[in-house]
């Protein structure tokens, strides 16, 4: 399935959309290149579920948690950027995600190698088209192909 998303606002909106349905122990993959939208998505999942702190790249921690805000979902949501880790799967395995998947929501920027955490997951690409607009492909894995309702 693709989306178009024009502006950085559609982007939000469709975050927001994916953060509605999250549960604990859902896993949400972001993939694409540098400015393609990743943290932008994350901010409107994060918007969603109603956590606490700014979202933003965690790119020089690899990971934030940010707690559940009173009046929102009740969901933890733990964000990570992979960029960093490279091919070194070995540090991803050092966040203990797989612990973070009991509980909590798990946004991971950089996700391909998220996949392998579990076959539960949501991969979302996102490409920068020519006229700055973004084009998000979502491909929903495991349990996610029952609850992905599209747009």
């Amino acid at each position: 399935m693709s989306v178009e998303l024009r502006t950085e606002h559609d982007t939000l909106r469709f975050g927001r959309k994916i953060g509605s349905l999250l549960q604990p122990g859902d896993l949400v993959l972001l993939s694409g290149p540098l400015g393609a939208g990743k943290t932008v998505l994350a901010k409107g999942i994060a918007e969603a579920l109603g956590v606490e702190g700014r979202v933003s790249s965690p790119t020089f921690i690899i990971a934030r948690e940010h707690p559940p805000a009173p009046g929102g979902k009740g969901i933890p949501l733990v964000h990570v950027d992979a960029y960093r880790l490279g091919d070194d799967l070995a540090q991803l395995d050092d966040l203990d995600l797989d612990t973070e998947l009991v509980e909590a929501a798990v946004v991971i920027e950089w996700g391909e190698a998220g996949e392998r955490l579990s076959e539960d997951h949501l991969l979302v690409t996102l490409t920068r088209c020519d006229d700055d607009s973004r084009l998000a492909e979502v491909r929903p894995s495991g349990k996610w192909e029952n609850r992905w309702p599209g747009v």
